[in-house]
């Protein structure tokens, strides 16, 4: 049996998130191992061309307030996405900085209109995988540092 070891971080089924390049913070995020993605709530999600190039623009509302913020991203991908209904849909992907606790982490982050559910932001496993422990006891964990040999 193989040994590896793993500088891990504890985080409960429910954290606060930031990104800080789309200048949110301190966010509500449910932590989902069934979503293979992260998905962030957008709205007025659209494709437009400037300059003969095509750029992608949504709005985000700002946490704590009605004021909206509009962002432009030239790079930015599209993919088929299993929604929470099982239906499959096509959805813009941008690349983020999300900061769990102490780790920041580069990050694909689908964009979604997420009026319908309990929470802003879902991270999904491919986020989450080999940087944290899940402790579906507990919320609000951020983060803490916990250092575990885990036997594979």
């Amino acid at each position: 049996m193989q040994v590896k070891k793993y500088n891990l971080r504890l985080i409960g089924r429910r954290e606060h998130v930031s990104f800080p390049l789309l200048g949110i913070f301190n966010i509500e995020a449910k932590i989902d191992t069934g979503a293979y993605t992260s998905s962030l709530h957008c709205e007025d999600i659209s494709v437009i061309t400037e300059n003969d190039k095509s750029v992608l623009k949504f709005t985000i509302a700002q946490p704590g307030s009605n004021d909206t913020k509009t962002f432009y991203f030239n790079e930015f991908t599209k993919k088929k996405i299993k929604n929470s209904f099982g239906e499959m849909e096509e959805r813009y992907i941008i690349r983020s900085i999300v900061v769990i606790g102490k780790k920041k982490i580069k990050s694909n982050l689908s964009l979604s209109n997420r009026d319908n559910m309990r929470y802003p932001v879902l991270i999904g496993r491919k986020l989450i995988k080999g940087k944290f422990l899940i402790d579906p006891n507990q919320v609000h964990v951020g983060g803490k540092k916990i250092k575990e040999e885990i036997k594979k």
